[in-house]
């Protein structure tokens, strides 16, 4: 079952991943951006974190619409308009839920990327964090009836994989799109942000 504190341990959990791969993302980011990845998505998860700690809701959709806006404004940068988006969509498909089933937290996650891709006008293989998001859904609904955990191991993964896979795309997005040809063998940091979001979730200790 979602509730409140499942969700509080889940971005605890990412956060920290943030935190641990701050410089990281940092370094990546330089290379085809501005390099404020690491600083941006360590501050939109840890004042997500710090919102969730004492939420002023009980409504899952509300919650996550709190989020969002909480995110937003902690990580003015491109991919933290990107994560609120898929909050968003998130707190519209969870909206009138105290608590959730792992299936409903899969489709709410699939909304959020779907308003991703609506708002942002991208897809998958655009070397974007939609090539790790969108391949971890995929595995979280093929694995429909496991245990909780093990779907997200399985999601956390295929993540992975999808964030590797984004070393043979040409960005056709943001300022890495500038670098063109160049941007092959590259891999895409906010497709790295996906992935640790994922791991993070799987890491939780309460994970579904």
């Amino acid at each position: 079952m979602i509730d409140i504190p499942t969700i509080q341990d889940a971005f605890t959990s990412i956060s920290r991943q943030m935190t641990e791969n701050r410089e990281y993302l940092i370094q990546l980011d330089a290379q085809n951006g501005d390099g404020d990845l690491g600083i941006s998505m360590d501050k939109g998860f840890k004042a997500v974190d710090a919102y969730l700690q004492c939420p002023d809701e009980t409504d899952l959709g509300r919650l996550f619409l709190k989020a969002s806006k909480v995110f937003n404004e902690a990580s003015p940068s491109s991919l933290g308009t990107i994560l609120s988006f898929a909050l968003m969509g998130m707190a519209k498909s969870l909206k009138g839920k105290e608590t959730a089933v792992i299936e409903e937290l899969v489709a709410a996650m699939e909304a959020g990327v779907n308003l991703i891709m609506e708002k942002a006008g991208s897809k998958r293989g655009e070397k974007t964090i939609l090539d790790a998001l969108c391949p971890a859904l995929d595995a979280l609904k093929e694995t429909a009836g496991e245990d909780g955990k093990a779907r997200f191991n399985k999601a956390a993964k295929a993540a992975a994989e999808g964030s590797e896979s984004t070393r043979q795309m040409r960005s056709i997005h943001g300022r890495a799109a500038y670098y063109g040809d160049k941007s092959m063998g590259v891999l895409d940091g906010g497709s790295v942000v996906g992935r640790l979001i994922f791991e993070g979730i799987a890491k939780a200790p309460e994970t579904a």
